[in-house]
């Protein structure tokens, strides 16, 4: 049974109304303490949207990805870790929700950057600390690995595709700010519907291919190395710097979109549309039910 700290409320006497406490002016700081639940949400939104204003060290970026229809904007090197993880996500047979777990996270944990430093020996997009048995710290800096082991780590949860998701983001990182992450699941499921959408303009990218360096043959085959093992699929290396995905969909076009600054992609075409990194997604004739690649030459 239950009991209540101090005992029971006094009694009043019967037909007399309670007396009524004298008006007080709450303090301005005392309204924005009781309203910090909400300002988080919204301070978790902002937060997600200048990813890449608070890295002294590293140059400005020029490359950016938009979600349509909202306000999210991420660098090239972002929406790349972002794709990945979906990826392993999708080979792992895992459903959208997965993602959008992982990707809030990954918000909390890095801001979606793959990290060299963090607290004590923390490491990578999920800040994995090889002390603690993630891996080594060249495991834990590689988004593919650092992914699965966080997957490996999510579906031992009981009930994790229903459950409260900082609840089960907690029992995977066990975090010293367990409520963390919840204030980004609203942007984590915006850029996974983005992501795994079958409409292509959900998810663009642009920026300013740089003079591509080395063959482009060699290139294509390490394009074409990457993509298969990201995506899990068959990929073949084409004439003139084009790759050929083969299966892929829409979801791995969108990864193609966002790893196009880091792959030097000068288009991706599929069903009907063409991505360009100066002009986003257009309907293009040329387009065949094959997702290809090409790259900048």
């Amino acid at each position: 049974m239950s009991s209540v700290r101090g005992g029971a409320p006094p009694r009043r006497a019967a037909g007399r109304p309670p007396a009524r406490r004298p008006g007080r002016r709450v303090h301005p700081l005392v309204r924005i303490a009781r309203a910090w639940p909400a300002l988080l949400v919204v301070l978790g939104i902002a937060v997600a949207l200048s990813w890449d204003t608070d890295r002294r060290d590293e140059p400005p970026v020029a490359g950016r990805c938009t979600v349509t229809d909202t306000a999210i904007t991420l660098t090239t090197a972002q929406a790349a870790n972002a794709a990945t993880i979906a990826a392993v996500a999708r080979v792992r047979g895992l459903s959208d929700r997965a993602t959008v777990i992982a990707l809030a996270t990954a918000l909390q944990e890095s801001r979606l950057r793959n990290l060299d430093y963090g607290d004590r020996d923390s490491l990578g997009l999920f800040q994995q600390r090889p002390s603690q048995g993630w891996g080594s710290p060249e495991q834990v800096q590689d988004p593919v690995y650092s992914a699965g082991k966080f997957f490996d780590g999510l579906v031992e949860v009981r009930g994790w595709e229903t459950g409260r998701l900082t609840e089960v983001a907690q029992s995977v990182q066990r975090s010293g700010f367990p409520e963390a992450y919840q204030q980004h699941e609203p942007v984590a499921q915006a850029v996974t519907d983005a992501l795994l959408s079958d409409v292509p303009g959900r998810l663009s990218c642009t920026y300013s291919p740089p003079d591509a360096t080395g063959p482009v043959d060699d290139r294509a085959a390490a394009v074409a190395t990457v993509a298969g093992r990201e995506l899990g699929l068959i990929t073949t290396p084409l004439p003139e710097g084009v790759v050929r995905l083969d299966g892929g969909g829409w979801a791995a076009a969108k990864w193609a979109v966002a790893h196009a600054e880091r792959l030097q992609l000068a288009e991706v075409r599929l069903a009907g549309w063409a991505w360009t990194p100066g002009d986003g997604w257009a309907e293009s004739a040329a387009a065949g039910p094959q997702l290809t690649v090409t790259l900048a030459t």
